[in-house]
């Protein structure tokens, strides 16, 4: 039998009308089952690179213990790249710094500080070196209201919201050399 397409989907409506009304349903789908059992899974992007791609993880006890590429995200459709096929390495490695550090300027040793400690440094840093080199007119007296002093350089692991409220962010402040690198 031959089919076009408005006749096929003619019988097609006309089946699910039929079934609708004489009380038969289709079968429920099963609920997804999880590939490792005991296990809690979230969908995630991988930080590797600009691409993307969609990852499920797998969790147990607050540990990775399984990675693989998600097959409903519409860039990977299910494949990883080898980086991301390794993600469960980098969760899991021992030595994997999980606390910020800071070295005083002429220490050799690093040291484990706060969180609030290690942004409060860093915005009163930035705040001063902008301050200290903010450039209101050029030569000319053309207003510019800049700083050369900072930089920023983005990367892949931000979506493009992230992004564009970033570079929002650092031009607000005054930085004019922005840069992005997508495979730090």
């Amino acid at each position: 039998m031959k089919f076009s397409r408005r006749q096929f989907l003619k019988l097609g409506g006309a089946t699910s009308a039929l079934l609708a009304s004489s009380g038969h349903a289709l079968p429920a789908a099963a609920a997804p089952q999880s590939k490792i059992k005991w296990t809690s899974e979230t969908a995630t992007i991988c930080p590797y690179c600009a691409v993307g791609c969609g990852i499920i993880v797998g969790t147990r006890d607050g540990k990775v213990v399984n990675t693989e590429g998600d097959p409903d995200h519409p860039i990977n459709g299910g494949a990883l790249c080898s980086k991301g096929g390794t993600l469960r390495q980098l969760a899991n490695n021992d030595r994997r710094i999980t606390k910020p550090m800071y070295r005083a300027a002429g220490a050799s040793e690093w040291q484990d500080v706060e969180w609030d400690w290690a942004l409060d440094e860093i915005a009163k840093r930035v705040k001063q070196t902008r301050d200290t080199n903010w450039i209101e007119t050029e030569s000319d007296g053309r207003l510019v209201r800049r700083t050369e002093a900072i930089a920023h350089v983005g990367s892949a692991a931000l979506d493009n919201e992230e992004c564009s409220l970033l570079i929002k962010a650092v031009r607000s402040m005054g930085l004019v050399y922005v840069e992005h690198q997508a495979r730090i």
